[in-house]
């Protein structure tokens, strides 16, 4: 499996390539010390897995998260244990403290590489499909029309059905990214797919993304800078 470390020192990353060279299953394809490195880095080698330190200098690991694009997993690596809530809340894999335990360091590989080898193809959606859901310890079964919006939770989502609220889904927000219609649904955020044809309204947001409004939903989605352009293109 292709890797990719980034973290701003030296020595830490040279530490975490020898662990590696140690699993037959990873190949480590490039270093980066910085986000912007890490970004370019990762469009080129297209890896499997990001091994990511959270303090890059005066940046943080996750606004790497809001830049790259791509189906890789992340691996958290660093010295302080107060981000791992807001990791597993991006959806990383594991979150490993320094000075990294060898064994907990192969029991993520092992987990990635079960993740992995887990996958099968999904069948993709058509808008008038209708899919089974979860709510209440009930299986509803709603049309892909119907839905508003979908929110990541770990490795699971949420998913707003006008009518319903929210129901269960046990398939991450990459998978519905990769089965919806891209015709009528878009992914606004790292967190968040909408419905397109539900947008009755945008508003400027101080970060320089948007705030979103749907048709039968009284709070607003926020749409991060990064996927501001494409939401514009897709409204035109």
């Amino acid at each position: 499996m292709k890797a990719i470390i980034v973290d701003d020192e030296r020595l830490a990353r040279a530490e975490l390539k020898a662990l590696l060279a140690t699993d037959e299953r990873m190949h480590v394809m490039g270093e980066a010390a910085n986000i912007g490195d890490a970004d370019k880095l990762i469009r080129t080698a297209s890896p499997d897995v990001v091994f990511l330190d959270v303090q890059l200098g005066n940046e943080n690991g996750f606004s790497l998260l809001e830049k790259a694009q791509g189906p890789f997993k992340v691996i958290f690596v660093t010295a302080f244990d107060e981000y791992a809530i807001r990791a597993f809340e991006v959806n990383a894999l594991d979150y490993l403290l320094k000075p990294v335990n060898p064994e907990r360091l192969h029991a993520a590989i092992d987990r990635l590489t079960s993740n992995v080898a887990a996958k099968s193809p999904v069948r993709s959606l058509k808008v008038d499909d209708r899919i089974l859901l979860e709510s209440d310890r009930r299986s509803l079964l709603v049309e892909v029309a119907a839905i508003q919006f979908i929110t990541a939770a770990g490795d699971y989502s949420e998913v707003f059905i006008a009518n319903h609220g929210k129901l269960f889904s046990g398939s991450p927000l990459r998978e519905w990214e990769q089965r919806l219609p891209s015709s009528h649904f878009l992914r606004v955020h790292r967190s968040t797919i909408v419905n397109l044809g539900l947008i009755e309204r945008l508003e400027p947001s101080f970060s320089g993304g948007f705030l979103l409004s749907l048709r039968g939903l009284s709070s607003q989605i926020a749409v991060s800078r990064r996927h501001a352009t494409r939401l514009r293109q897709e409204l035109r």
